[in-house]
């Protein structure tokens, strides 16, 4: 089952208004998908390990209405940029554009069967881009379902969530693992989803502490080189696993990394050993939270940053300083970079009531040391991906 998006939030009257304003249609199907916070689990999805997430407040929002051709037009508030494409030429993608991630939803829906229709589609969102929170999967998620429901298709979630993921994979070129995507759907409102991403198994961990915040902390540095570094920290996780004789990096624990490590050299000991203890606090962390023991929550989220800046060799300039400027903060319990590195953005765990002053006191340090003007915003854990119900249907 799908949540309900409600009409009257700010992101569904802005996808209705962009429909309007650049195609002169009224929607017939409006689709809400929230972004992820990746509490702990960094890089261990695609090594068939153990994450911790939450589904975001902040979300991407799509409305459509069928077209009479094989067209789908897509407007997007982001950079208020257009786009159009064939969807029986999507062999001629990917262009290296954000309409990919259309295309291959699209790509991935036709290929299970689903009959997906030319469309007009506004796209309004309040993600940072390229930031970390996985605005890629929100994109795909929200648009898978808009697509699919057009075209009269009914596919269960979890299908959904692999559908999208297979998109990101296979057609855009990103080989992410499943986390981003089941985030997207299965989020609960003060819930954290902890998800073992070999068996898909799942469940929500409440929040039981209200005495923090999720604060994001956009540092606005480009990603660079993110794929093709995403995508060799992956080939280096999976020749460390074959040399230690595991299927994946999740079946290998400290102990037998210690016995063998002999077999890796430097740089694919640091990788595996970063999976390694990164597994093991992403099971800590789900006792933080059921125990609501937020500084413990915030020293895993710091031991975990200091394993992917020095073992997996993800963070930048950038990075070090936003979160040495969160952690100079009274009232951070922690803060870690999140998402793939190399810029994008720092997750801080905040006392509720220092939340305002934090992100004043972070932005003003920040910005100058660095010159950027960050964008820094709380969150808090949200309910995932929704339909909003034509008149007189229930809840989906």
């Amino acid at each position: 089952m799908y949540n309900q998006c409600a009409p009257d939030e700010p992101l569904c009257r802005a996808a209705l208004a962009g429909l309007e304003d650049c195609c002169e249609r009224e929607a017939e199907v409006i689709a809400r998908a929230p972004g992820r916070l990746e509490v702990l689990g960094g890089h261990t999805d695609y090594n068939e390990g153990f994450v911790l997430a939450v589904a975001t407040e902040q979300a991407t929002t799509v409305a459509v209405a069928a077209r009479d051709d094989h067209l789908i037009r897509a407007w997007t508030d982001c950079d208020e940029s257009e786009a159009d494409f064939d969807i029986r030429r999507l062999d001629q993608g990917p262009w290296g554009r954000w309409w990919d991630y259309l295309a291959g939803v699209a790509s991935e829906l036709m290929a299970e069967g689903c009959p997906v229709v030319g469309a007009d589609v506004a796209i309004a969102s309040d993600l940072p881009i390229a930031g970390g929170v996985s605005s890629s999967a929100a994109i795909e998620v929200a648009s898978a379902l808009a697509f699919s429901t057009l075209a009269g298709c009914a596919i269960e979630p979890e299908a959904l969530a692999l559908l999208c993921q297979r998109a990101e994979s296979d057609y855009v070129g990103m080989h992410c693992g499943i986390m981003d995507q089941f985030a997207s759907i299965f989020g609960r409102a003060g819930h954290a989803m902890w998800l073992d991403c070999r068996t898909r198994e799942r469940r929500m961990v409440p929040m039981r502490s209200t005495d923090a915040r999720f604060v994001v902390c956009d540092t606005k540095k480009p990603r660079e080189l993110v794929e093709s570094a995403y995508n060799e920290r992956r080939e280096e996780c999976e020749r460390a696993a074959a040399l230690l004789g595991a299927a994946a990096l999740r079946d290998v624990d400290e102990a037998m990394l210690a016995e063998r490590a002999g077999v890796l050299d430097e740089t694919l000991l640091r990788r595996a050993r970063h999976v390694v203890t990164e597994n093991a606090r992403v099971q800590a962390g789900v006792e933080a939270l059921e125990a609501g023991d937020m500084p413990l929550l915030g020293e895993l989220l710091s031991a975990s940053h200091v394993s992917l800046r020095d073992d997996y060799e993800v963070s930048c300039e950038e990075l070090e300083a936003m979160r040495d400027a969160a952690l100079s903060q009274p009232g951070c319990f922690g803060a870690r970079l999140f998402g793939a590195g190399f810029g994008g953005c720092v997750l801080a765990l905040v006392e509720a009531t220092a939340v305002d002053d934090f992100a004043a006191q972070v932005a003003g340090r920040y910005q100058a040391q660095t010159g950027l003007q960050p964008h820094i915003f709380a969150t808090a854990p949200a309910d995932g991906a929704g339909l909003m119900p034509r008149e007189g249907e229930g809840e989906r």
